[in-house]
């Protein structure tokens, strides 16, 4: 990538939008909100302690409490990097190495990402979900192990979370971090970030397998948060100590000296089933294929990328028993799930789609 000749970075960090700091009174309400049950009422002492503490972190925002020098392998060894970053990267490279294993047996991510489920509200399976436990079984038909990624996990789970994107990628590619770094944020009380398990469930994987509804045309939310965060598989800078944490002047610097993008999921098969009642379904489709063939992921063939139709404008009440009646669907998702068996297979055995590893003209 040639060098930009654009002024120096320190010229060009754009400020000013505003403080985001809270006053003590907007604090309390907020902490103690988590404590509305009657029954906490017996601990208000020691509820009062804790909120001091908390107060005491975020005025002094301890985003990180808990450091470690980078150490080697690092560009600045003696740099203070977070103890669970730390862990997280450690649990990727552990992915990598058994991605890499010639005796590792393939493994398929199945993601299920409906955030449907009959253990909450909904009071009723998602039709995603059937659809995931048919491909699920033509994938376990076809050797493969498969890793089920049940998303309906963030709005059913105690304590299950998946933080938005921040964007740092919109300052500088290198000040997004692989793995992501903004967060555990202590101090902003965002803490037990599903995605420091999910990244490694993905590098771990050789094939991935998308099985979702159409949500207002787009992407149900419990996805997209999964998508924007894993940005930082797309290019992500693997050594936050080049940026000395987030410090966009270095980040910038860094770019526009010639970034290489690495793509940290690249060569892993996929396969995507989209489903809707009145629209939306083909659109989506061809967003999560884009999405991933951008990750340099490789598709496993036209029918094993599915936007179907259950119920095409009948009540949602007789949903499920549309589906019940879609034999033709079930038997479409098998096949998409042995399709991207196969690709898998071909994949591991050095197989590679034309044009792989070619530079890109417009490197970015």
């Amino acid at each position: 990538m040639a060098t930009n000749s654009s002024p120096a970075p320190e010229d060009d960090v754009r400020t000013g939008q505003g403080s985001t700091k809270i006053d003590r009174a907007t604090f309390h309400t907020r902490f103690t909100a988590h404590f509305a049950d009657p029954a906490f009422d017996a601990a208000a002492t020691e509820r009062a302690r804790l909120e001091d503490v908390a107060w005491d972190g975020y005025d002094r925002y301890r985003k990180s409490p808990r450091t470690r020098p980078a150490g080697p392998g690092f560009a600045d060894p003696a740099y203070p990097l977070p103890e669970e970053w730390l862990a997280a990267r450690q649990a990727i490279h552990d992915a990598q190495a058994r991605h890499e294993r010639a005796d590792t047996l393939s493994t398929v991510l199945l993601v299920c990402a409906s955030p449907r489920t009959d253990d909450t509200c909904p009071g009723e399976m998602s039709k995603t979900f059937r659809l995931t436990a048919s491909a699920r079984e033509a994938l376990t038909a076809a050797g493969m192990a498969v890793d089920l990624l049940d998303l309906s996990a963030l709005t059913a789970e105690y304590g299950r979370v998946i933080y938005p994107c921040k964007g740092c990628v919109s300052t500088a590619m290198p000040l997004c971090h692989w793995p992501c770094s903004c967060y555990p944020n202590h101090a902003l009380n965002q803490t037990g970030d599903w995605m420091a398990e999910i990244y490694p469930r993905w590098v771990a994987a050789h094939g991935v397998m998308l099985v979702t509804p159409v949500h207002w045309y787009q992407a149900p939310s419990v996805l997209k948060l999964m998508m924007d965060r894993l940005v930082c598989a797309d290019g992500g800078n693997p050594d936050p100590t080049t940026t000395h944490g987030k410090t966009p002047a270095e980040a910038k610097a860094l770019e526009l000296d010639g970034w290489n993008y690495p793509r940290h999921l690249a060569d892993r098969g996929f396969s995507v089933v989209v489903h809707g009642d009145a629209a939306g379904a083909e659109a989506l489709r061809r967003g999560l294929h884009d999405w991933l063939t951008d990750m340099q992921l490789v598709p496993a063939g036209a029918a094993a990328m599915l936007d179907r139709y259950v119920g095409y404008y009948e009540p949602y009440a007789t949903s499920h028993r549309a589906l019940d009646d879609d034999a033709a669907l079930f038997a479409e998702v098998r096949q998409a799930a042995q399709l991207l068996a196969e690709c898998v297979g071909r994949l591991r055995e050095g197989w590679r789609p034309p044009g792989h590893g070619r530079a890109a003209p417009r490197p970015k």
